[in-house]
């Protein structure tokens, strides 16, 4: 069956040059990059290469099951599980007050005169500033530093995730507090009520799921950093890692594995299930 002109010219995709010419410019843009970092896809299918990776793959099997093993494999979990959930406690406790800082959302002057107050600008802008240098630094790098101050173990993997989740915590709150509907927070305070107030009766109401589901999310995060932060010496399951691999250990390396894998599943699972009942 044959379209007639007219149709034919209704059903061509109007967009498909510019896609077309989107996706080669996305490609050369792309090709520096691949050569720069000397990427070359071959190498996964040259035969000695798969050789050496299968000779490599054979060494992590079977996974290692002996009682002592899983002992120590027991603790360092809960001691993975404990420095995220006690990182991401600590950086609570300075999201939540830079976050009020640097949000509009509870600015008197905006609702009364309609816009903020030179004295609220110049109180916001330090706030985001600092915001910005807490999150701007990786977890990694406050983990070597505190690792050289307080030693090796989980203290110092504790403060790397304090000191970066407080910076990104603090940026989405503040978000999150200026893209729900302020009405009721308004109303709160130009009948006279404190901010305080106003921020629990007129905004948190409206934002408890997203700010749940945000935080929930960045826990995920904090017990997979806490896993790599082991690897500097701040303890947990990736020190154990570390130790397996530097002994050739690759049974003791793929039960770490399978461990972490379940732990993460679990949290994704409890996420989602506090999730459900905040719906």
């Amino acid at each position: 069956m044959h379209l007639s002109p007219a149709r034919a010219e209704r059903a061509r995709d109007p967009a498909a040059l510019p896609r077309l010419l989107v996706t080669v410019l996305a490609l050369l843009l792309l090709w520096p990059g691949l050569v720069l970092t000397e990427f070359h896809p071959a190498t996964l299918v040259d035969p000695r290469n798969l050789d050496i990776f299968e000779r490599f793959l054979a060494g992590f099997w079977p996974p290692e099951r002996s009682a002592g093993f899983l002992v120590l494999l027991g603790r360092a979990t809960l001691e993975t599980l404990a420095m995220a959930t006690a990182g991401l406690v600590l950086a609570l406790l300075l999201a939540l007050p830079l976050s009020l800082v640097s949000s509009h959302a509870l600015s008197v002057s905006a609702v009364l005169r309609g816009q903020p107050s030179h004295l609220g600008r110049l109180l916001r802008y330090p706030a985001r500033l600092l915001l910005i240098v807490l999150r701007s630094i990786p977890e990694i790098v406050w983990a070597l530093l505190f690792v050289r101050a307080v030693g090796l173990g989980p203290t110092a993997g504790v403060l790397a995730i304090a000191i970066t989740y407080s910076g990104m915590l603090g940026k989405v709150y503040a978000e999150i507090y200026e893209s729900v509907d302020r009405l009721p927070a308004q109303a709160l305070l130009q009948a006279g009520s404190s901010r305080l107030a106003a921020f629990c009766y007129g905004i948190l109401p409206a934002a408890a799921q997203e700010l749940t589901s945000y935080t929930l999310y960045r826990w995920e995060c904090a017990i997979r950093a806490s896993v790599i932060m082991g690897f500097v010496g701040a303890g947990g399951l990736g020190q154990m890692i570390d130790l397996s691999i530097r002994m050739f250990a690759g049974g003791e390396v793929v039960t770490i594995l399978l461990t972490f894998l379940v732990l993460v599943l679990a949290a994704d699972q409890l996420s989602n299930l506090l999730r459900r009942r905040l719906a």
